[in-house]
């Protein structure tokens, strides 16, 4: 009777090959202390009769599994799928594998995932995009597995992480608007009660405005969910109440396309009548018509650097700073009458 391939072991290979298991291990682990024809023959009996070595047992043995956890709100998302891109990258250079899972930014189901993760014995733990709480920081505390965060904060810094200045950001999109002209700028958002962008988007932009002598207006201000949806139908209430609104700040690229194509609907230009700039710079921002203004965040960098900087600690190297902030730029095309040059 043959070998079922799924009950292929170390034994079955080392008996096929006349070899002991020790030879079987050094030779599947790399070591050199293997003749170049038993290695040869322990390799073809490998491939004949599809062996492969347990990920499971060899964690246990060498109390590493090469596996990293990731925590990402929704891969549907191009913001987080730009991101998990650069982890992955990343963690294939290194060698390391993913577990990536989706949290709806569901501060419950968070927890859970997080959980499961350390149970499954990863080497790491990434998280991604949300408010760390104290049921997040219990947690984290509680374990020897390094964690760092992607696209989120901690304002204790107690937990390494890797983002942009959001409130910096908004405040740049914001003047582009002012130095345009504009008085009557309207805000669309997120969620206030998100302390990683929501809140310091809105800040930021609260912030050009009032270095700027001009009056903040809670009128002007919607919130919507990041999505195209929202960002139409809250474009199109402000320009059904006020249609003098002369230019927007939206605090996600998919929002700000719905911002633009409300602004159309109304029979309104982009941008003679009215200025849109949106923030992330996602690949829908330079397919819409007019090409869409927007902070440029470097999504692909923030994922890299990260998961870059959790090898470091996975891997006890020598680190510098915990805490990297990285820089992003204004990418000004054809929804603002500025450009970039025009700020040089």
């Amino acid at each position: 009777m043959g070998i079922k391939k799924g009950n292929v072991t170390i034994y079955d290979v080392a008996r096929e090959a006349g070899v002991s298991m020790a030879t079987v291990s050094r030779v599947v682990n790399g070591n050199p202390n293997v003749k170049p024809a038993t290695r040869k023959k322990v390799l073809d009996v490998i491939q004949r009769i599809g062996y492969r070595p347990n990920a499971v047992a060899r964690g246990l043995a060498s109390k590493k599994t090469t596996t990293v956890g990731v925590v990402i709100p929704d891969i549907s998302n191009p913001l987080y799928a730009e991101l998990a891109r650069g982890i992955e990258d990343i963690a294939t250079m290194y060698h390391y594998n993913i577990i990536l899972c989706n949290s709806d930014l569901k501060e419950a189901k968070e927890l859970q995932l997080i959980e499961t993760l350390l149970e499954k014995q990863v080497d790491g733990l990434l998280f991604l995009g949300s408010e760390i709480t104290e049921e997040h920081r219990k947690i984290f505390q509680a374990t020897s597995v390094p964690v760092v965060l992607a696209a989120s904060q901690d304002d204790q810094g107690e937990l390494p992480y890797v983002n942009i200045d959001h409130v910096a950001a908004a405040k740049e999109a914001t003047n582009v608007l002012i130095k345009e002209g504009h008085q009557k700028i309207a805000y669309i958002g997120t969620s206030l009660t998100n302390t990683v962008q929501g809140l310091p988007r809105f800040r930021g932009y609260q912030a050009a405005l009032e270095e700027n002598g001009i009056p903040f207006d809670e009128n002007l201000v919607r919130i919507g969910n990041g999505r195209y949806s929202s960002g139409y139908e809250a474009m199109k209430e402000l320009l059904d109440k006020d249609d003098s609104i002369s230019a927007v700040f939206v605090a996600t690229d998919e929002m700000a396309v719905g911002a633009i194509h409300a602004v159309q609907d109304h029979a309104l230009n982009v941008p003679d009548q009215v200025s849109v700039i949106g923030c992330n710079n996602i690949p829908i921002a330079s397919q819409v018509r007019p090409l869409l203004s927007t902070v440029s965040v470097p999504l692909y960098d923030i994922g890299a650097v990260a998961m870059r900087l959790l090898t470091k600690y996975m891997n006890n190297e020598e680190i510098q700073t915990g805490q990297v902030i990285l820089e992003y730029d204004l990418e000004l095309r054809d929804s603002t009458r500025l450009k970039n040059s025009d700020l040089a």
